[in-house]
């Protein structure tokens, strides 16, 4: 079992940049593909950014393309993801999770388990 950890969330303007992190312990980290997933109040789970094992391979939502980037250090167990260009429609809490057995650029929330408990991200207009 993987236990995931994020960090980094807070209030910024619309145009800003936060970095999340998200700290790993338990089994082998680099192991597993990672993804980060987003929910809205009143809103379902959704996608945001996957990375495969070693970070050679990362894969993006539409809305997010081109604003936020998904990394991660094996060294350091960590993840991050770097979000530029926030906007309002951002806001929500965001979650790091570990790709449990799906294809490893799956968007599914179900092929994701360990996940963290959230970190809380709120852009104002």
């Amino acid at each position: 079992q993987v236990q995931l950890v994020e960090s980094g969330g807070g209030l910024v303007q619309a145009g800003g940049s936060l970095t999340l992190s998200c700290a790993a312990s338990g089994r082998t980290f680099s192991n597993f593909a990672m993804g980060w997933f987003r929910q809205a109040p009143g809103k379902e789970r959704e996608f945001v950014a996957v990375i495969n094992w070693d970070g050679g391979y990362t894969n993006y939502a539409d809305s997010v393309k081109g604003r936020f980037t998904i990394s991660r250090d094996n060294a350091k167990n960590t993840m991050y993801l770097q979000m530029n260009s926030l906007k309002p429609e951002d806001t929500a809490v965001y979650y790091c999770a570990v790709n449990s057995g799906g294809p490893w650029d799956s968007k599914v929330v179900a092929d994701f388990g360990s996940w963290g408990q959230g970190t809380q991200v709120t852009v104002s207009s």
